[in-house]
């Protein structure tokens, strides 16, 4: 399947879209789920379904002090998403040069900097920040070439998946069959992220996130124009 790549690459807005780009932040996102999980006392920092299903289960049943482990990071979910908005429009009217979403996965990749380290002592306090990191994120990147997508989540995009499938099937409509492949790559990506965060973590420990500070330093470069035209070079030498 063809995957027109440049496409995405004459505007900061249009990268923002671009199927590269949202594998390495799908592939951080699954990463930081398994980073919380395996390394921060097995909470979610993606999948608050999950976090509000333990939150309930334990304050229902008068365990109050495991309770909060994960209403904190729902409530920094929230958070996240509030503040990523924030900068959305002040960057819109402020800055020229950097386009918003840029500001996010800075933004992103100092605060992970940071959980790197905090010790056990402060889980949830690191647990809090990435679920808020995690929340900016999937607020800023809501699309891949047009479609609605998560980077942070999978439920969505089996959903979706399916849902171009099926429409495939019954219109042999090749346009469908290249969203499935869309969506099904950035599955893989987020599996293939918390797949090498479910090794490495258990053995590096707190400062294994820095992982995905390394991702979202490549995204940073990759929404740039350096980062644009680099990959208009490359594209264009092998004829994609």
């Amino acid at each position: 399947m063809h995957f027109d790549i440049r496409e995405a690459l004459t505007q900061e807005q249009q990268m923002s879209e671009a199927f590269i780009l949202n594998m390495l932040l799908a592939a951080s996102g699954g990463y930081q789920d398994a980073y919380t999980y395996m390394v921060r006392g097995h909470v979610y920092a993606n999948a608050q379904t999950g976090n509000v299903v333990m939150m309930s289960t334990h304050l229902l049943t008068g365990e109050f002090s495991e309770g909060w482990r994960y209403f904190f990071p729902l409530l920094a979910f929230a958070l996240g998403v509030f503040i990523c908005e924030h900068i959305h429009m002040y960057t819109e009217i402020q800055h020229e040069k950097l386009h918003w979403r840029q500001i996010v996965v800075a933004v992103q990749a100092a605060l992970l900097l940071a959980v790197g380290f905090m010790g056990q002592g402060l889980n949830l306090l690191a647990n809090c920040i990435v679920s808020l990191t995690c929340a900016m994120q999937v607020q800023a990147f809501r699309t891949i070439h047009g479609y609605a997508y998560a980077s942070t989540m999978c439920i969505g995009n089996i959903r979706s998946t399916m849902d171009a499938l099926a429409h495939y099937t019954r219109s042999h409509d090749p346009a469908y069959l290249q969203r499935a492949g869309y969506y099904f790559g950035v599955i893989v990506a987020f599996a293939i992220g918390a797949g090498i965060g479910g090794n490495l973590c258990p053995r590096w420990g707190e400062r294994s996130i820095w992982v995905c500070c390394v991702l979202l330093a490549v995204s940073f470069w990759l929404m740039g124009w350096k980062g644009r035209s680099r990959l208009k070079s490359i594209f264009k030498k092998y004829g994609w």
